[in-house]
């Protein structure tokens, strides 16, 4: 009978992974059109399978793969992501709509002849619920402005598909971290905080109480790799 003092093994699971020059918060709604070879097959293989993929932020190389070009580089931490939509309005381009789901570190990595990177990566446990404190009341306010705003606009799959949690410092960080215009590195930063008041503290010290503004979103409505 094992010692149930003995730590478990580390949970490493596979994934295809997709490099882009942006930050994916867990619970945003990340819209793509593919056309390189690479990610066409797999989001065929994802669609069979019926599995998601790996979102992780490039700090060498770009989103499009030339010739001659360096491989790219990306950051330890990414976002595992669930496919909401696929729509092929021509061929050789694929449309889809994906949204995140869990944060993941990465363990290990290799390229496939096609160029598609896999990762041995290890899902991180969900952040603990924290209640947003009497003196960051305000972000709470003013992103329920911004989110009734966009959730106002057109669009194929809704934005934030589950209910708003803002009185959580996890969704509601995450959710100033996605929509703040911020540089990359410092969205990283935030992203990879494991702490979800310290994230909201930090966001506190960028956004002024009296800022009656709504936040926008801070990356382009779709991505074009």
């Amino acid at each position: 009978m094992p010692d149930r003092d003995t730590p478990s093994p580390q949970v490493l699971t596979e994934l295809p992974l997709f490099p882009l020059g942006t930050v994916l918060f867990p619970g945003a709604l990340l819209p793509l059109q593919l056309f390189e070879l690479r990610y066409l097959q797999m989001i065929g293989e994802c669609e069979r399978q019926g599995t998601g993929f790996g979102v992780v932020t490039l700090t060498q190389g770009r989103e499009v793969h030339r010739p001659g070009q360096a491989a790219e580089q990306f950051e330890a931490m990414g976002t595992r992501v669930q496919i909401e939509r696929i729509e092929r309005p021509q061929p050789g381009l694929v449309m889809v709509w994906c949204r995140g789901v869990e944060k993941f570190r990465i363990e290990a990595t290799q390229q496939r002849s096609d160029g598609l990177w896999l990762g041995r990566v290890q899902p991180l446990p969900p952040e603990p619920a924290v209640q947003v404190p009497e003196d960051l009341q305000h972000l709470s306010a003013q992103m329920h402005q911004a989110l009734t705003q966009l959730s106002e606009q057109a669009s194929v799959v809704p934005h934030w598909a589950e209910a708003w949690r803002l009185q959580d410092c996890s969704w509601l960080s995450h959710r100033w971290g996605e929509l703040l215009p911020l540089p990359l590195q410092m969205k990283y930063r935030l992203f990879a905080l494991q702490e979800p008041l310290m994230r909201l503290e930090l966001v506190g010290d960028m956004v002024a109480p009296s800022d009656t503004t709504p936040p926008r979103p801070g990356q382009k409505p779709s991505t074009n790799p």
